[in-house]
């Protein structure tokens, strides 16, 4: 089901292609760097930084063998295939013998406990002068009790950064998703789901299909539009 909510928005975090443009271009401004994913998915990350960066390799780490089969895939077509490598286990788990110039996690904290946890993971694969890019959520307005049960108790922008700091680490450069952005998100994964349910209606899921789809198109719109909102960092530890 994720994979055909996220069909019409790869990237699976609130962020449009400019976005992630540039900050591909601030995680890895010279072009060669190696570059590692922590909880790549279908590694849409990657394939794009690959794809404009003939120089660079990059390595990404996932549990879902169907979201790797799809970057081993996308890679082949692409023709960057040999640049890429795949590993499927645990992210927190991984390990490697060589250092990352650039290690990313968006939008995937929880697969680590938390953002200063994940951060403490990326800390252990980062070369000297190495760059992290690490995409979270956080609340823009005071949120509901029930949009805290829902997706967890994020902080604010402020308090965030100011945690992110304090643990040794300083942002340089960094991106708050618009309403924009936030929005298309959402239109993207529960519209495309509930089209896949319109478009086979004799497929035993399609009722089940089109039942999240509404459900989770309510939370949004009902729960957490207005609260909830994603910032994605670009960080260097403060002393190597």
């Amino acid at each position: 089901m994720s994979r055909i909510a996220h069909a019409g928005h790869p990237i699976k975090s609130p962020l449009d292609d400019d976005s992630v443009r540039r900050l591909l271009e601030r995680g890895a401004p010279r072009g060669d760097e190696r570059v590692l994913d922590l909880g790549c998915g279908g590694g849409e990350w990657l394939l794009r930084a690959l794809t404009t960066r003939p120089h660079l390799h990059a390595e990404g780490v996932d549990i879902s063998e169907d979201a790797l089969a799809q970057a081993r895939e996308a890679a082949n077509r692409l023709g960057v295939e040999e640049r890429l490598v795949l590993h499927r286990q645990e992210a927190a788990g991984f390990t490697s013998a060589q250092p990352f110039d650039l290690v990313l996690s968006v939008g995937a904290a929880h697969a680590f406990g938390g953002l200063l946890p994940t951060l403490v993971a990326a800390r252990k694969h980062l070369a000297p002068g190495g760059r992290v890019l690490i995409g979270d959520g956080l609340w823009e307005r005071e949120p509901s009790q029930e949009a805290i049960e829902m997706l967890g108790d994020f902080s604010d922008l402020a308090t965030t950064v100011d945690r992110v700091v304090a643990d040794g680490w300083t942002p340089v450069d960094g991106h708050v998703s618009t309403r924009r952005e936030l929005d298309d998100y959402e239109w993207a994964c529960w519209g495309t789901l509930a089209a896949w349910a319109l478009d086979h209606p004799a497929d035993p899921d399609s009722a089940d299909v089109l039942a999240t789809a509404t459900t989770r198109r309510s939370e949004w719109l009902r729960v957490y539009r207005d609260s909830w909102g994603f910032v994605s960092l670009v960080l260097r530890r403060t002393s190597d």
